[in-house]
C-alpha cells in the first residue's frame, strides 16, 4: 500500500511540473524593461527572469532585441500567479 501511494505521489509532481509549462504566440504590443515585462497584441502579459532563452531568427539573442512588433513564441510557466517566460524565440 505504501508503494502505491509513493508512486502516486512522485506522478502526481512528474504531471503538475508537465502541466504547469505552456506556450503561446502573438506579436509583442510593447516592452517594460524596468518590470521586466512585455505584453503582446492580445492582452496577453509575460515577465522575464535571468533563466529565460532568448533567440532571434533561430541565433542566440538577448532581451535588447526584443522589438514591439515583432512575432514571438513564448514558452512560459504560471508562478505565483504571473505567465514567467522560459524561452522567448522571435522573429521580425
Amino acid at each position: 500500500m505504501k508503494k502505491i501511494a509513493a508512486l502516486v505521489l512522485v506522478a502526481t509532481f512528474v504531471f503538475a511540473g508537465i502541466a504547469a509549462a505552456a506556450e503561446m504566440e502573438g506579436k509583442i504590443q510593447s516592452i517594460d524593461p524596468m518590470n521586466k515585462e512585455l505584453a503582446l497584441e492580445n492582452g496577453t502579459k509575460l515577465v522575464w527572469d535571468e533563466t529565460t532563452k532568448i533567440t532571434v531568427e533561430g541565433k542566440e539573442g538577448r532581451l535588447e532585441d526584443l522589438k514591439e512588433g515583432a512575432k514571438v513564441k513564448a514558452g512560459y510557466e504560471e508562478k505565483d500567479g504571473k505567465n514567467v517566460a522560459t524561452m522567448l524565440e522571435v522573429s521580425q
